[in-house]
């Protein structure tokens, strides 16, 4: 039996069902009727009232670092409703019994979710797919099992105060096996400059320093700096920065801590590095070590950001879980079962209820409505104040925040199963390569990363073969208005480019050795993931001030609270996590679940709502 992927609806408004994978394709009918998004051999749902579901088995695998390990793998069975990730059912709830709902399953939105629920709160998380994890999530395709989006799992490690995927497992009983990751990422860089970001900070200071051997000073300057933000960060216990008991708390015993912090806060990577570097080819370098944390350069990354990823991957590591990036959220999901509350499956929200300004629920496309204390949207915040809410009604802070932020691209990702000989011996799992010219940086399909988990865990893909993801940054502009063949040719000739120049630059013979392969667009992940534009969170118009401009989880609606990464402090794992344990503990407080001050709130959200518009 072929091994499947995700289920979707049919459209938002009826209940029949597709299974589908990443990739889009054209729809076709069944005799049946109900019909099938069908790229790779689709399998249909006959029953429209049935939901497909998800069985877990057990079997073995063997990963490169030697040792067995038991992997938990998904397989999509037809047959069966969803048991281990909860019911499409829920219970009456007119009368609002709910303490929040959370809207979306993404590792923001289940960060938040289980906080709460541990906290004590009775929480609903509504996911419009069937399997939690959105860009986190995985799909099956012929053997082979696919992180849907990246898989450099940053927070991650056993120890310090930023492992925040860690202590959100931990906080409903659940710990991941992770195989540790000896290289974060090899860049393949411009007058062929190659870098490995080693696990061990030394060693990988050490390669720097051996490229640019006149900026040994600067390196290390630079790099200490990250480091003191980064221990800033760690020695703190991470809760909202919107809840003054908590921040006056922190301040009052790590008064230096929380001041450095603050320090940097409207600062970037960029200016700080101009202070002590001056080579060009190196202040490139670390354009493209920030642009793999925020799509950007340097001198547009906050400083904060930038120091959380370039210091954890040494801190902590990179470390894999066995079985695929899915597992983060398919633990997470279980550990909110466990505790009380609940994942609605198939549950597409298209509006949030308001009842004299406040939000008090949130409708779905089948009709019905739910309703909870507060909502919690994991949508951006295009599609929460434009799509969620009717944007003509826009508050001001939201207007101010879409003035000085606009959606970053979206990407061009290819998943492809390739022969394991392809591969020279010891390739690194994580590639970022830019070949020819730094200008081409953050140009769409101007730079490319790569990730080949089975590297690390070779249980993903059949014997004797390997999983590559590519991806690229694309706009969706530059997939509107074609026709649906014209779509599919655009799609084969953008991929063949990419393939080849991986071809010339990594691994000759790549194009000969493709056993599977599938290629998504911005359309496909703003049609599967629901992210306006297929967009991976904010992106400042201009030279930002820092993080200073980024909106906290609170919003101008009354019981609105938002999550994920366009929230303070942005993108990636290490910080939508953040963002979720922010989000949980100031929604806690707002409920009662944690200590509170009416006085210090209003001051407290006044000041920070004057420090944005400074930015």
């Amino acid at each position: 039996m072929g091994t499947l992927s995700f289920m979707f609806p049919n459209s938002l408004l009826d209940g029949t069902c597709k299974i589908v994978a990443l990739g889009d394709s054209k729809t076709r009918y069944n005799k049946q009727g109900s019909s099938c998004f069908d790229p790779l051999r689709s399998v249909n749902c006959t029953d429209q009232q049935q939901l497909c579901g998800l069985s877990w088995g057990v079997d073995k695998a063997k990963g490169r670092r030697g040792g067995t390990v038991s992997n938990l793998k998904a397989v999509v069975d037809v047959d069966k409703r969803v048991e281990s990730y909860g019911s499409s059912d829920v219970e009456g709830n007119e009368s609002g019994s709910y303490d929040a709902i959370v809207i979306g399953s993404g590792i923001g939105g289940l960060v938040a979710a289980t906080q709460l629920a541990v906290k004590g709160a009775k929480v609903l998380v509504l996911e419009k797919y069937v399997i939690p994890g959105g860009s986190s999530g995985f799909y099956e395709r012929d053997g082979y099992k696919f992180d849907v989006g990246s898989s450099v799992m940053f927070g991650f490690s056993d120890k310090g105060n930023l492992n925040l995927i860690t202590q959100a497992l931990a906080a409903v009983g659940r710990k991941l096996e992770v195989i540790p990751d000896p290289t974060t990422v090899h860049f393949h860089l411009p007058n062929d400059l190659s870098v490995r970001i080693h696990r061990e900070y030394d060693d990988f200071i050490e390669e720097l320093v051996s490229k640019f051997p006149h900026e040994k000073e600067g390196i290390i300057k630079f790099y200490s700096e990250c480091w003191k933000i980064f221990n800033s960060l760690n020695s703190l216990e991470l809760k909202s920065l919107e809840e003054p008991i908590y921040l006056f708390g922190q301040f009052f015993k790590k008064p230096l801590e929380c001041l450095t912090l603050a320090y940097y806060l409207p600062q970037n990577a960029g200016s700080i590095a101009r202070k002590y570097i001056r080579d060009p080819g190196l202040l490139s370098f670390i354009d493209a070590e920030c642009f793999i944390v925020s799509t950007v350069n340097a001198l547009q990354t906050p400083m904060i950001n930038a120091s959380m990823v370039l210091c954890d991957r040494h801190f902590g590591g990179i470390n894999y879980p066995i079985g695929g990036v899915g597992e983060i959220a398919k633990s997470l999901a279980e550990g909110l079962d466990d505790h009380g509350s609940q994942i609605l499956y198939r549950a597409n929200v298209t509006s949030i209820i308001l009842d004299n300004g406040k939000a008090v629920g949130v409708k779905l496309s089948d009709g019905r409505k739910l309703y909870a204390k507060t909502i919690v949207s994991n949508a951006t915040r295009w599609d929460t104040f434009g799509k969620l809410l009717k944007a003509e009604n826009l508050p001001k802070e939201e207007e101010n925040f879409q003035k000085a932020y606009v959606k970053a691209p979206s990407f061009l990702s290819i998943h492809m199963g390739v022969k394991a000989d392809v591969l020279p011996p010891d390739t690194d799992c994580h590639h970022f390569v830019l070949e020819d010219d730094w200008t081409n940086l953050e140009k769409p399909y101007g730079s490319m990363f790569l990730s080949i988990p089975t590297v690390l865990d070779s249980s993903l893909a059949p014997e004797g073969h390997h999983i590559l993801h590519i991806f690229t940054t694309s706009s969706i502009e530059d997939w509107e208005g074609l026709s649906p063949k014209d779509y599919e040719v655009k799609k084969e000739l953008v991929a063949e480019r990419i393939i080849s120049r991986l071809e010339k630059t990594l691994f000759p013979g790549l194009k000969s050795s493709i056993h599977f392969k599938e290629v998504g667009t911005p359309k496909t992940h703003r049609r599967y993931l629901a992210r306006d534009s297929g967009t991976y969170g904010p992106m400042p118009r201009g030279t930002p001030k820092g993080l200073l401009g980024m909106p906290f989880n609170t919003t101008a609606i009354d019981g609105l609270y938002c999550v994920g990464d366009s929230c303070f402090p942005g993108q990636g794992v290490i910080a939508v996590a953040f963002s979720g344990v922010m989000c949980a503990h100031r929604v806690a407080a707002d409920l009662g679940f944690e200590k509170k001050s009416d006085v210090l709130d209003s001051a407290l959200l006044r000041l920070l709502g004057w420090l944005r518009t400074l930015a």
